[in-house]
């Protein structure tokens, strides 16, 4: 049997962009992902603390160490600019691997490490 584990997470960042005109996904500061142990292209759930808002889409890189958080394509319409997210993965794996595995869980500040 596998279980769902949070794997990542990226707490309390500022949605610093909405883009409705680009298909789908959530762009993230490189520096960001590579902090959190996030790929480009892995899915993640996005939880909006400003207005409980919760989504489902893919990563894809952003520019290293510019703060970006931009919901793009139909997630533009869940957050406003200026929201607080938190960014969540998950990995599948056994029980066993579970109890030993603890998740990478980043706390920027101003969208900064």
């Amino acid at each position: 049997m596998q279980i769902e584990i949070l794997k990542s997470k990226i707490h309390r960042v500022a949605v610093t962009e909405a883009n409705v005109n680009y298909i789908g996904s959530i762009t993230i500061d490189e520096k960001l992902m590579d902090a959190a142990n996030l790929t480009e292209y892995e899915k993640v759930h996005v939880v909006n603390i400003t207005n409980g808002e919760r989504l489902i889409t893919y990563i894809i890189k952003g520019e290293r160490e510019s703060g970006i958080i931009c919901l793009n394509g139909a997630a533009a319409h869940k957050a406003n600019v200026g929201d607080i997210v938190i960014i969540l993965s998950y990995a599948m794996m056994t029980p066993e691997e579970a109890k030993q595995y603890r998740p990478v869980c980043i706390f920027p500040k101003n969208n900064r490490l």
